[in-house]
């Protein structure tokens, strides 16, 4: 055994990495290594042999270890003193400009909304990307042979041979997240919904993946109404001015009466000016929430009601601060950022401003 120690001792002081050093540990201690194989041996011995050299064996895989151990952690030290021999750094050197980064449009639009409907009572109210076909489309009173729910406009989840449950699918509007709130929270309530939706659409106004905000209030005594001042208070806090908006008869499978609703503008010069001007731009859809929405989500249609709408939070980012490619979005490019980008401390306020 000293013969051993002497071997393994020697081999490891004169490892010169960690690669050679883990093959000694193999070789010595590992489970077919030399001590191991000594340590079998025990059992073809007597009980006296057995008590004389076990303890023996025990100290010298101790001393071994504790060999590897400490020459381990002088490899280290040795690596590191290399390190900080190379990787040095003249603090006499000029400074680099610090560079700031920028806040999305579409983060800084999100906030400004919820900032203006924060202020009118409404919370903010989150759900999965991916929902159950019920959430997306049944409990919204959309049937069946609707057209969204074909493959043409809708993304569906795969499912697994011989599934036969309805597919998820990426949620197409935040819609279903007002059903999950009613279910858990229900009424009297007043929300917004904003986040990603998905539909397969790709030009210069629409892109696959996109984002929504969709409100929600529900009472007892809420009216279309009360639909259309929510609506032209936000929209006078969101673009600084006093917006007239006009509401034009229309149909969703979520709302009776339904409304599309178009905003006072003018086209000038390729550009178009928001509160001022003969023409109309229609901005989102509206109405009164269909009874049965409000069955879905738990809720009596014969003591409740309320309203919905839903508006693209890209198109109203470009609306405001003139982009006129929602695909450049998402292009990840910095020169469109560090243009369109906001300040990151430029957190939109009613009292202090929305934007600077």
């Amino acid at each position: 055994m000293d013969d051993l120690r002497d071997k393994y001792l020697k081999a490891i002081a004169e490892a010169g990495d960690e690669a050679a050093l883990e093959d000694l540990r193999v070789q010595a201690v590992g489970k077919k290594g030399e001590v191991a194989l000594k340590m079998r041996e025990l059992g073809k011995m007597t009980p006296e042999e057995r008590q004389e050299m076990g303890p023996k064996l025990n100290a010298l895989k101790d001393e071994i270890n504790s060999a590897l151990a400490a020459k381990k952690v002088a490899l280290a030290d040795a690596a590191l003193d290399e390190r900080l021999r190379e990787e040095w750094l003249d603090v006499t050197l000029p400074g680099r400009p610090r560079r700031q980064g920028t806040i999305h449009p579409i983060s800084q639009v999100t906030e400004e909304v919820t900032a203006i409907f924060a202020d009118m009572g409404f919370a903010v109210a989150e759900g999965p990307q991916i929902d159950t076909d019920w959430y997306n489309f049944d409990a919204l009173n959309i049937p069946s042979h609707h057209p969204a729910r074909a493959e043409m406009d809708t993304f569906y989840m795969h499912r697994t041979e011989g599934d036969d449950r309805a597919p998820d699918v990426l949620r197409t509007h935040t819609s279903p997240v007002q059903i999950r709130h009613l279910e858990k929270h229900g009424a009297p309530c007043r929300i917004i919904a904003p986040g990603r939706v998905y539909r397969a659409d790709y030009d210069q106004t629409h892109t696959p993946m996109f984002h929504q905000v969709e409100g929600l209030a529900i009472d007892k005594d809420i009216s279309m109404a009360n639909l259309k001042w929510v609506l032209e208070e936000f929209f006078t806090a969101y673009f600084g001015t006093s917006v007239k908006t006009r509401f034009r008869a229309s149909h969703f499978p979520f709302t009776e009466p339904s409304a599309e609703v178009d905003i006072q503008c003018a086209f000038e010069g390729g550009t178009v000016k928001v509160g001022e001007g003969d023409d109309w731009l229609e901005v989102l859809g509206s109405g009164m929430v269909h009874p049965h929405v409000l069955r879905s989500g738990g809720i009596d249609p014969e003591e409740w009601q309320g309203f919905a709408f839903g508006m693209g939070i890209d198109r109203i980012a470009m609306l405001k601060y003139g982009i006129p490619d929602l695909r450049a979005f998402f292009d990840s490019d910095l020169r469109w950022l560090r243009h369109y980008g906001f300040a990151a401390l430029d957190v939109p306020t009613l009292h202090g401003g929305l934007s600077r």
